[in-house]
C-alpha cells in the first residue's frame, strides 16, 4: 500500500479470524535519494528503503488484512476510474509529542507503485493540532492547499481517471467554504485499486511507521467506487497494526455498503 510518503511494512492477511499468508511483495520506484521536508516540518518524504505490500486473501464472504498504517476499506479486484466520499474533520487530542494522522480518498497504492489521492490531516505539534489538507500524485512530491481547516469541517473528495494519463482530484471543505479542483497526468498509473482510508503517515528518517495522532472517531459515508457503493466490489477491510500484531484504531463493517466508522485506539 502506497501512500504520501511511503509503502508500509507487510502485514498479515486475516480472512474470518484466521491467518492467511499469500502473494508476494510488489517493487517501488526509486525514492528521493536527499531527505526532503513537507510542512508540518518534521514530515519527511519517502526516504530510500521502502517495505512490501500487505499480503491479503481474497474470496471468502469477508476480506481483511493489516497494515502498519492504513485503515479502512480498498476495492483491488479490478479496474477503477474513480473514488469518493465524505467525512468530518475529526479533532485531534495532543499530548506533547510529534503524532500524525490523515483521512482520504485514492485511486492505486494498494497493489501498485503510484498513487493518486486527496485529504486531510490532523498532526500534533507537541500538544498543539494542526489542521490542513493536501494531494498526491505519487512520484511527485504531496502538495498542501493553503485553506484554513478545522475539527469539524464536512469533507468531500474524489479522484477520477478521465482519459489516458489524465486525472482530476477534488476535495471540497464545505464547512469552510473552499473547493479544489486539480487535474494532473500520471504515466504507467494501473487503476488497480481504489480506497478510503484512515492512516498514520510514514516516515521516520529510518524508514518507520509515524506515531498515529489521537483523532476523535472519523466516520466515512458515501463510499463511491465507479459511482456505486465501494461494498459492491467485495473491498478488503483493513485495520492498523503496530509490530507486534496489535490494533492501532477499529474499523467497523461497512454500514448500506458505504459507511463505516474509524477510531483511535493508540499511537504505537
Amino acid at each position: 500500500m502506497l501512500r504520501r510518503w511511503c509503502i508500509p511494512l507487510a502485514g498479515l492477511a486475516i480472512v474470518l479470524g484466521s491467518v492467511a499468508a499469500a502473494g508476494t511483495a510488489s517493487a517501488a520506484p526509486a525514492a528521493p535519494h536527499a531527505t526532503h521536508l513537507i510542512r508540518p516540518a518534521v514530515h519527511l518524504i519517502r526516504p530510500d528503503g521502502h517495505g512490501t505490500r500487505p499480503l491479503v486473501a481474497h474470496g471468502g464472504p469477508a476480506n481483511a488484512a493489516s497494515s502498519t498504517n492504513w485503515s479502512g476499506y480498498a476495492a483491488a479486484s479490478g479496474t477503477y476510474k474513480s473514488v469518493s466520499a465524505s467525512w468530518t474533520e475529526p479533532t485531534g487530542t495532543c499530548s506533547g509529542s510529534a503524532k500524525y494522522s490523515s483521512f482520504w480518498v485514492g485511486l492505486d497504492g494498494y497493489n501498485s507503485s503510484t498513487v493518486e489521492q486527496t485529504g486531510s490531516e490532523v498532526d500534533c505539534s507537541g500538544s498543539t493540532p494542526e489542521y490542513y489538507s493536501w494531494y498526491e500524485m505519487y512520484p511527485a512530491y504531496p502538495v498542501n492547499f493553503s485553506n484554513t481547516v478545522r475539527p469539524g469541517d464536512h469533507f468531500t473528495g474524489s479522484v477520477t481517471h478521465t482519459s489516458g494519463s489524465s486525472y482530476t482530484l477534488k476535495l471540497s471543505d464545505t464547512t469552510q467554504g473552499w473547493s479544489h479542483t486539480v487535474t494532473k497526468s500520471l504515466s504507467g498509473a494501473a487503476n488497480s485499486s481504489a480506497e478510503v482510508i484512515a492512516e498514520a503517515p510514514c516516515c521516520t528518517a529510518s524508514g518507520g511507521i509515524l506515531p498515529l495522532a489521537h483523532f476523535s472517531p472519523v466516520t466515512f459515508t458515501s463510499a463511491s467506487v465507479n459511482g456505486s457503493a465501494i461494498g459492491n466490489f467485495s473491498p478488503t477491510e483493513i485495520v492498523m497494526v503496530d509490530s507486534a500484531g496489535n490494533a492501532k484504531d477499529s474499523v467497523t463493517s461497512l454500514s448500506g455498503g458505504n459507511s463505516f466508522k474509524v477510531t483511535w485506539l493508540r499511537s504505537n
